[in-house]
């Protein structure tokens, strides 16, 4: 019987099973050198180095009056004035920022108009001058009253009693925190597949059932994370309310360092400490919001950073056991 075309070929160029094989040995896989990131890595690490090296050593930082200073009642009370305007701010911000939002998504041209003007606005104007000008607020309208629209008065308050250094921080940053919040906000909503909305209105549930059961709580996974990111730059905000005589953190320091002037650099390296650890701890509330939203929307949660150390750690025990084995 002869042969497939092809079959002689195909058995010359088969190797030759005749004679003693050989064994396999390992080879160790020799990554790929990369000399321009190692250049770059050894720069930036003398970089800090030196930087880290000028922080401790110059005596012009005077570190001994910054752990003097850094606990002091006057400076921790203006830590709490601090705090209860940031936590003020952000709860009223946040609601002023609903409100504006689901105006610029309403279907009445007048809140439409209403609601973006005061976003433009606020956003347009810094918020040193919305400090300023509620600060002079009782100069403008030296009673307050609540009646009837172009009528008669029911209660009369006096301005310059309402007008507190507290209220006048609270309320200027509130109104500024809520036009970017609205922003927030209707992000969150418009990034809710128009798809959920069809299907909602298709079961024939109430708007009120639809909103609050459906569309929020898609609508959460983009609005938390992005609104906590936006209380950093509340906090940092507050530094401002000094320009109303309200005595913050900043504000703080900044009266203990017209009064000590030879000890104004610790003072000031006393608030960036302050504002570095707030931030911080918001930091890591922002990263556990965002990873507890991420559920359902991506194939694997983010890890934590105690997670990543202890995946860190295992690898570095397994690449010295497999470089002691070679």
């Amino acid at each position: 019987m002869s042969e497939p075309p092809g079959a002689a070929v195909a058995l010359a160029e088969a190797p030759s099973t005749d004679g003693p094989s050989k064994p396999l040995r390992a080879q160790r896989v020799v990554p790929l050198r990369r000399p321009g990131r190692w250049i770059v890595t050894a720069v930036v690490l003398v970089l800090v180095a030196q930087f880290a090296h000028g922080l401790a050593t110059n005596p012009f930082y005077q570190w001994d009056r910054w752990s003097y200073w850094f606990l002091r009642p006057s400076i921790l009370d203006g830590l709490l004035i601090t705090l209860e305007v940031t936590a003020y701010s952000a709860v009223l911000g946040l609601a002023g920022g609903i409100v504006l939002a689901l105006g610029r998504l309403s279907r009445s041209p007048v809140l439409r108009a209403v609601s973006w003007t005061y976003i433009w606005a606020l956003r347009s104007i810094p918020l040193i001058v919305v400090l300023l000008f509620l600060y002079n607020v009782s100069a403008l309208y030296e009673t307050l009253s609540v009646g009837i629209p172009f009528g008669p008065a029911f209660f009369s308050f006096d301005g310059s009693r309402l007008a507190t250094d507290m209220a006048v921080a609270v309320v200027g940053l509130s109104l500024n925190e809520a036009a970017y919040a609205a922003e927030v906000v209707r992000g969150g909503i418009l990034s809710v597949d128009q798809g959920q909305h069809e299907a909602a209105a298709a079961l024939g549930l109430p708007k009120r059932y639809q909103f609050r059961r459906i569309v929020l709580p898609q609508a959460l996974r983009s609005i938390v994370p992005n609104y906590v990111n936006q209380l950093i730059g509340l906090i940092k905000a507050t530094s401002l309310v000094f320009y109303v005589s309200l005595l913050d953190l900043f504000g703080s320091a900044q009266t203990m360092g017209s009064t000590y002037p030879g000890d104004i650099v610790p003072l000031l390296l006393v608030v960036t400490v302050w504002y570095l650890i707030l931030t911080s701890v918001v930091s890591v509330i922002q990263f556990y919001v965002e990873r507890h939203y991420a559920r359902g929307a991506t194939r694997e949660l983010p890890p934590t950073p105690l997670r990543r150390l202890r995946t860190g750690v295992t690898e570095l025990r397994a690449r010295i056991r497999r470089e002691a084995a070679v």
